[in-house]
């Protein structure tokens, strides 16, 4: 398949189909409505993950510091009630268990991720500040995403405050973080890239793109879900070819799943796998 049939192949799914393939640091080889913005569900993720061990570097936090479980947050929107997660939308029970406790802020990172924990998310949300969120995601190079509010924050997306992601953002952060793995760059240094990319590489949900790999394929990723929406990021590590990056976003009706907090395979997992599966098939060919 080239890229123009997968072009037009995609032109017939209803909504929007957004997409970047390349390898790591050159021009990518194929793009499709790549900076059009999609809401980011869970793939914000990866941009907390970031601001959490740039503010451990700079002193400000201790990845292994105690922080008490909690499920109340502060609302985004000025004056608004402060809020809570809603325990059957979230993805990992372990967290959910340990309310009334303390755990190190390195797991809760680890649950936000390999997980997905919405609990989790909003508990390192609260240790690093959206204003941090918001330097990774420049420091990255994102020119649309945005980390306005934390999960399940109702009033502050009331009011319009809202968390937005490209395919061409989310390929220049996850981009980044492999490439800052084995050279200084401007994300974090090497040892924190390197953390990053290992717990990117334990993800458990992988119904998207990695389900478009070969078994035992490495790939460090990160997904995101809620009805309408159904968006996979990650670097793909052949050990035949370069590594190479791919984020592909849905805005679909075809994104059914997920509605219980379950990464539930619906036909938007089977486009992207199909996206994943065409670049793996390409990866000797990619520009770079």
């Amino acid at each position: 398949m080239t890229w123009d049939d997968l072009d037009a192949r995609l032109d017939r799914v209803p909504g929007t189909v957004s997409a970047y393939v390349g390898r790591l640091g050159t021009p990518p080889t194929w793009t499709r409505a790549a900076d059009a913005t999609h809401y980011a569900a869970s793939t914000m993720k990866v941009a907390v993950l970031l601001a959490l061990h740039r503010a451990a570097e700079a002193g400000r936090l201790d990845l292994d510091t105690p922080v008490p479980v909690t499920n109340e947050f502060d609302s985004a929107q000025p004056g608004a009630p402060r809020f809570s997660c809603a325990r059957p939308y979230d993805n990992d029970e372990a967290v959910w268990e340990r309310l009334g406790g303390s755990v190190p802020l390195r797991w809760l990172a680890d649950r936000m991720i390999t997980r997905s924990s919405n609990l989790a998310t909003n508990l390192v949300l609260g240790q690093v500040g959206l204003a941090p969120v918001a330097e990774a995601w420049a420091l990255a190079g994102a020119r649309h995403s945005v980390t306005g509010r934390g999960i399940e924050d109702f009033a502050a997306r009331e009011a319009g405050v809202t968390n937005l992601v490209t395919a061409a953002d989310l390929a220049a952060l996850l981009g980044g973080l492999a490439a800052g793995a084995h050279r200084p760059g401007p994300l974090a240094a090497p040892p924190a890239c390197a953390a990053m990319v290992d717990v990117l590489l334990a993800q458990r949900h992988r119904e998207d793109l990695a389900a478009g790999l070969p078994e035992g394929t490495r790939i460090a990723h990160k997904n995101g879900w809620v009805r309408g929406v159904r968006h996979g990021v990650g670097v793909v590590l052949p050990d035949d070819a370069p590594p190479y990056v791919i984020a592909v976003c849905t805005t679909t009706d075809l994104a059914d799943g997920g509605t219980t907090g379950d990464a539930e395979v619906d036909d938007a997992c089977r486009l992207i796998a199909g996206v994943s599966a065409a670049a793996w098939a390409a990866r000797h060919d990619l520009a770079g």
